[in-house]
Formats: C-alpha cells, sequence, structure tokens
C-alpha cells in the first residue's frame, strides 16, 4: 500500500500541476479544468468530479452521481488502487498520452474502466439495478458495455475503447491491455460461467472476439481481428478466424510492449 500512495501522491501532483496549465494557456478550458481539478482535493475527488459530469444527464444527475463514486472510492481501497495503476498503464503504454491528466478528461477508456469499477461494487453489494444503470450509461456514453458482474484487476488500458464489449462471467486479470472492438463474449444462451478469463499481461489485438469460457494464459497476445474459441497457452500468440497458434510471443510482457505485429 506504501507503493500506491506514493503514485498516487505523484498522480495527483503532476495532474494538478499539469491542469494549472491548461488554465494558464487554454482559456476555453479553464473552467472545465477548475471544476474538474483545480477545485478538488484529492485525485479519487478529481476522478469522481470528471466522470460524475459526463455521465450526469439523464435520470440520475451528476450530482448524485459523484456521491455514489466518492463514496465507492473512498470505501474500498483496491479500487483506488486499480485507479492508479490504470492511470500509470495508459500514461507507460500509450505513446499518444503525453501528460497524466489526459486520462482523466478525454479517455473513454479510462472513464468508461472507472464507471465499471464502480458499478461492479454496486452489483457485489446488492444494488444491481443502479449498477446495470451505470452499465447502460456507460454504453450509451462512452460505447463501452461491460457487464457489472465482471471481474477486472488493476492497470488495465481499454485503448480507443470503442465497443469493447465483456459479459457477466468475463475475468480479465492485471496488467491487460485491449484495444476498441473487442469482445469478451459467450457462445449462447447457456447460463453459468461462460465468458472468457484473461490472465495477467496479455495484448488483445482491435478487433478480435473471444468466444466461451476460454482461457487466455499469462502473456500471451490475440492477433487483431482474431477469432478465439479455444484456450491459449501462456506466453503464445495466435492469429487468424478461427484463432491458432502462430509462434511464442517475442515480447516477455505483450501487455506493456504492445507490439501487435503476430
Amino acid at each position: 500500500m506504501k507503493a500506491i500512495k506514493s503514485d498516487e501522491d505523484f498522480l495527483w501532483k503532476q495532474v494538478s500541476r499539469e491542469a494549472a496549465e491548461i488554465a494558464a494557456n487554454e482559456p476555453e478550458l479553464a473552467a472545465l479544468v477548475k471544476a474538474a481539478v483545480l477545485d478538488r482535493t484529492s485525485l479519487f475527488d478529481c476522478v469522481a468530479a470528471r466522470i460524475s459530469r459526463k455521465l450526469g444527464k439523464n435520470a440520475v444527475s451528476a450530482g448524485d452521481l459523484y456521491a455514489i463514486f466518492t463514496e465507492a472510492f473512498d470505501a474500498d481501497a483496491k479500487i483506488r488502487g486499480n485507479i492508479v495503476a490504470d492511470l500509470l498503464a495508459v500514461k507507460d503504454r500509450d505513446p499518444a498520452c503525453t501528460s497524466y491528466i489526459t486520462p482523466i478528461l478525454y479517455y473513454k477508456g479510462f472513464q468508461s474502466i472507472t464507471t465499471h469499477r464502480v458499478a461492479h461494487r454496486l452489483w457485489n453489494s446488492g444494488r444491481k439495478h443502479l449498477a446495470q444503470y451505470l452499465q447502460s450509461l456507460s454504453s450509451e456514453i462512452f460505447g463501452v458495455d461491460i457487464h457489472p458482474a465482471a471481474k477486472f484487476g488493476g492497470g488495465i488500458m481499454l485503448d480507443h475503447a470503442t465497443s469493447f464489449v465483456a459479459g457477466e462471467t468475463s475475468v480479465v486479470e492485471d496488467n491487460v491491455s485491449i484495444l476498441h472492438e473487442v469482445t469478451l463474449g459467450g457462445t449462447g444462451n447457456e447460463i453459468g460461467d461462460r465468458h472468457p478469463k484473461v490472465k495477467s499481461g496479455v495484448l488483445i489485438g482491435a478487433g478480435a472476439k473471444l468466444i466461451g469460457n476460454i482461457t487466455i494464459g499469462e502473456c500471451a497476445k490475440i492477433g487483431a481481428g482474431s477469432v478465439v474459441l479455444d484456450d491459449v497457452p501462456a506466453h503464445t500468440t495466435v492469429a487468424g478466424v478461427p484463432a491458432k497458434p502462430v509462434g511464442a510471443c517475442k515480447e516477455d510482457l505483450p501487455a506493456t510492449d504492445m507490439n501487435q505485429r503476430v
């Protein structure tokens, strides 16, 4: 937890400094960064304010959503740690991300996975309708549809994120990178455990479809556009329709290296 606290303090200092620079250099954005960052007391207060403002356009107000997000962040150290890990992952892995404030203000991948983390907590607390309401908002506003029961670790990067879908029994472990139009889906209308299990360090290329209760082993790589119907061994690259092994991964940690060549 000391390392997480250190990272949290570092991030908050960086985000605050970057917000002040934006306010000084971009007058049109001064009100945005003031409301989202400069008037806030912590990194998590900032994240709650920004996402609740993005989502609060329908039946539940931005103020009520802010209270829901703030309560979740205050009560759950795991969510806080995962938010820190997610922000560091995006900055580290995405060369287009040149500041720590960027995912908080603009990236729907970070905003949607954070929304899911709150929805997942609500789901596990028995508040399933509110959890599903957050899921529907995330789908409508961010184009990301993650069932509230799906389980995600920390250090997740949803790159671009558009049309990412994860079904109810999906599990994604720590330090996974997922590009746009990826589906973690079931095979039909069966009930029970029916969605993919993605181990740590995996890179899933754009448009890949992972179907059924399959396991993607540690540090595997899924080629863009692949349809994966079977388990994938650790440190293995698969590609094609249906996906087949094409060799061992050249990278020790594909999720971090982000090399999408198979």
